[in-house]
């Protein structure tokens, strides 16, 4: 390896990450040509391919959580970019899924080890997805934290109970998969590649990020003393408060917009979702 592009996300997980680039390019020097780029949320994916194209990297080195991954994985998707994580976001849910170290020097071994692990790709709106998207009030939730200035956990946390206080939902969805269409009142759909949420909450605990295969989970209910023991990982799913559909592809309609998220990202309010999954589409570097 050679040339390593590392992308910097500085307000993820309301982390400094200067002593971090400082501590990189300290146990780089000399080993790795090391570029930096830095998101601004004002057109990165496009400077992110100038960035790779003029650049020409081995490898992705990921400093935030899991925006900047799909970031990173959307610029090097079709070059079939490596990515290395150094988990740092206010949600890291892949990288815990894929257990990244937390330690910085760890995980930067493990980001630029040899390891490597294709995994799958979710295809959707126009975008990639690695971890989990939804649409419902998890999506709600999102886009009333990105209006926050508190990150990291506190700030999900704090924005939790206005955000269930507010909430339209129950909200009419119907889903296709499996040939099959299935129509009801939930307060989320979620189109699953991986098992936890970046809070650490497992919602889809057969989940594989490299097994083919996709789930689609409903809560059913807004059932709120459940939602939060569920947010807390106090409590296991059951069948009355959660169902689960394992496809290859699917399409979610809402009755009317509803807010939507692909891996922690706000992506507005729709009402018409289609999404299929690419098998071992992205490698990333694991312990």
């Amino acid at each position: 390896m050679k040339k390593v592009l590392m992308i910097v996300n500085p307000i993820s997980g309301n982390i400094d990450k200067l002593p971090i680039i400082k501590q990189v390019q300290h146990l780089l020097h000399q080993k790795v040509e090391l570029c930096i780029f830095t998101t601004s949320g004002d057109g990165d994916i496009r400077l992110l391919e100038l960035r790779i194209q003029q650049f020409g990297p081995d490898r992705l080195l990921v400093v935030g959580g899991d925006g900047t991954i799909k970031l990173a994985a959307e610029a090097g998707y079709k070059k079939k970019m490596e990515i290395g994580i150094l988990p740092m976001g206010s949600a890291n849910g892949l990288a815990t899924d894929l257990d990244i170290p937390k330690s910085l020097e760890q995980a930067l071994q493990v980001a630029l080890g040899k390891n490597l692990m294709a995994v799958d790709v979710i295809e959707i709106a126009d975008s990639i997805g690695l971890h989990i998207s939804d649409i419902g009030i998890n999506a709600e939730l999102i886009a009333n934290f990105s209006q926050n200035k508190i990150r990291g956990h506190f700030g999900y946390f704090l924005n939790t109970i206005p955000t269930l206080l507010r909430t339209k939902a129950p909200y009419k969805f119907s889903v296709s998969a499996n040939n099959k269409t299935l129509h009801f009142k939930a307060i989320m759909v979620a189109i699953a590649n991986s098992k936890k949420f970046g809070t650490g909450t497992i919602i889809n605990p057969e989940g594989k990020i490299n097994d083919g295969e996709i789930e689609i989970i409903i809560f059913k209910k807004l059932d709120i003393v459940n939602i939060l023991k569920t947010i807390g990982g106090e409590v296991k799913l059951n069948s009355d408060f959660v169902e689960i559909i394992k496809t290859k592809e699917v399409t979610i309609k809402a009755e009317r917009p509803v807010d939507f998220q692909i891996d922690g990202e706000h992506f507005g309010q729709t009402s018409n979702i289609y999404a299929c999954v690419k098998p071992g589409a992205i490698k990333i570097a694991i312990p």
